[in-house]
């Protein structure tokens, strides 16, 4: 999974992004260009310009059959029936598809944002039993309004 998250885990208002972050951008980019994203589809609703270029572009949806250079699914099974063992998946949003398949992810890339929105109606969920693998802090400067760090989580091992 690769989402922004609030200090509270906010990570949306009214199906826009809360946070305009360029390095947070450019990181998504770098990780999940040449790999297979999967997104609900209010999520690919709010992509300024529909599906991402250089990725296999996919959607969970029980509403519509068809997505512009997408490919649609009714559900996880029959989704990750086209998937190769091996294949890197993202999962990119929205918070519904996050709480459904948190139990599926075996990490999260996060970038984890210094602040509390005024305005979120939109949440990741809890990840408190994830173990922290990798962090790599930035203190705000002037083109991000706020500190931020790029966090890596994986499933802690079962006792």
């Amino acid at each position: 999974m690769i989402a922004a998250v609030a200090r509270n885990r906010a990570i949306g208002f009214q199906n826009k992004l809360i946070y305009w972050l360029p390095n947070d951008l450019k990181r998504f980019k770098q990780l999940t260009t040449g790999h297979t994203i999967l997104m609900g589809r209010r999520t690919f609703e709010s992509l300024p310009k529909g599906a991402l270029p250089n990725r296999r572009n996919c959607v969970l949806t029980t509403t519509v059959s068809h997505l512009p250079g997408c490919e649609c699914f009714a559900s996880w099974d029959e989704f990750i029936a086209t998937c190769q063992p091996h294949e890197d998946i993202f999962i990119i949003g929205g918070a519904s598809l996050y709480k459904e398949l948190l139990d599926k992810a075996d990490r999260l890339c996060l970038t984890e944002i210094d602040d509390e929105p005024q305005q979120a109606d939109t949440f990741f969920p809890p990840y408190d039993d994830w173990h922290e693998v990798a962090r790599e802090d930035h203190p705000n400067e002037e083109r991000h309004d706020y500190a931020y760090a790029f966090v890596d989580y994986e499933r802690c091992a079962e006792e």
